[in-house]
């Protein structure tokens, strides 16, 4: 592969891949016409259209090392967007973060209501776990009952949701954490539901153990690199490049790996969490490649 194509191919694989979620999204959501009508345009209003869809991406690129059916990871992909979607909502209300702008769009509860943004989070996660439980998603039971397991532990209180709380009490007291107690609210908050993406390919295919384990390193050391990023990105670039306001973790006084360390400091240590998660793609060969290139994507994005 030429530099030029090697450059080429990974936007347009997650561009191709962000189509096919969005159809599987479209599909998994359908607009409804009786009462529940405006609960299921907010749903599809957080979900279909916008964002990089990485962890949809991971799912798919996971799954394609072990010769995984494209529509069963597709509905795995899918069901770990409505729940990324959901803590979208819930991050962006006037009682977590209060934000008005997500993905360049009104956040949900300025283009509905904060009540219809609530209960469109809730129904995003339950049905997220509803569409990993059907058969379509996989025929034997013990991959979904694995798939639904590891999920709803990634974005419960040891992982996605527990990290907010820390979060959101390191914020109250306006105490100064160290770069350990940063690094596990970060992995918590942001890092478990990567690190499942990474994962959940080797879960459909019924890879062996440390084909899995992995990926699950690879998703780990990507998803601390993507919050350092995401730091760096809301400490320097403005909320028209980003899609969303930015500069609010300084004013906010919250917990930053950038804040505590700077931004070169910072940067240093995404680009050596980048280089340990390629490295654990050592055994995945040329197929790996894609992975390898979202790693260095990761840290480089704009966005």
């Amino acid at each position: 592969m030429t530099t030029e194509a090697a450059t080429d191919s990974l936007p347009r694989a997650m561009a191709e891949a962000a189509a096919e979620i969005d159809e599987a999204l479209a599909v998994l959501l359908p607009p409804e016409e009786g009462a529940e009508a405006p609960l299921y345009a907010a749903m599809r209003y957080a979900t279909i259209g916008g964002g990089k869809r990485l962890r949809g991406f991971l799912v798919l690129e996971g799954a394609r090392q072990f010769s995984v059916s494209r529509q069963a990871a597709l509905r795995v992909a899918a069901a770990i967007e409505m729940v990324h979607a959901y803590s979208l909502v819930h991050d962006d209300l006037p009682a977590m973060d209060d934000d008005d702008l997500r993905r360049g769009k009104p956040t949900v509860h300025k283009a509905f209501d904060e009540a219809t943004a609530i209960l469109a989070g809730d129904a995003l996660q339950s049905h997220a776990f509803t569409v990993l439980a059907e058969e379509d998603t996989h025929a034997d039971p013990a991959v979904r009952a694995e798939l639904v397991r590891c999920l709803s532990r990634a974005a419960g209180p040891r992982g996605m949701c527990g990290g907010q709380m820390l979060d959101m009490l390191a914020e109250r007291a306006g105490s100064q954490l160290d770069e350990v107690a940063i690094g596990r609210l970060q992995t918590l908050k942001t890092g478990k539901l990567i690190e499942f993406s990474a994962e959940a390919g080797a879960i459909l295919g019924k890879a062996p153990l440390a084909q899995r384990h992995a990926l699950l390193a690879y998703g780990r050391d990507l998803g601390a690199a993507f919050q350092i990023a995401d730091d760096l990105l809301d400490a320097t670039v403005s909320a028209e490049e980003a899609g969303k306001a930015t500069g609010k973790d300084a004013a906010a006084g919250k917990a930053t790996l950038v804040g505590l360390l700077g931004l070169e400091r910072a940067r240093l240590q995404a680009e050596r969490l980048v280089a340990q998660a390629k490295g654990h793609l050592d055994g995945f060969g040329r197929r790996g490649d894609l992975l390898r290139m979202l790693a260095d994507f990761t840290i480089e994005r704009r966005s």
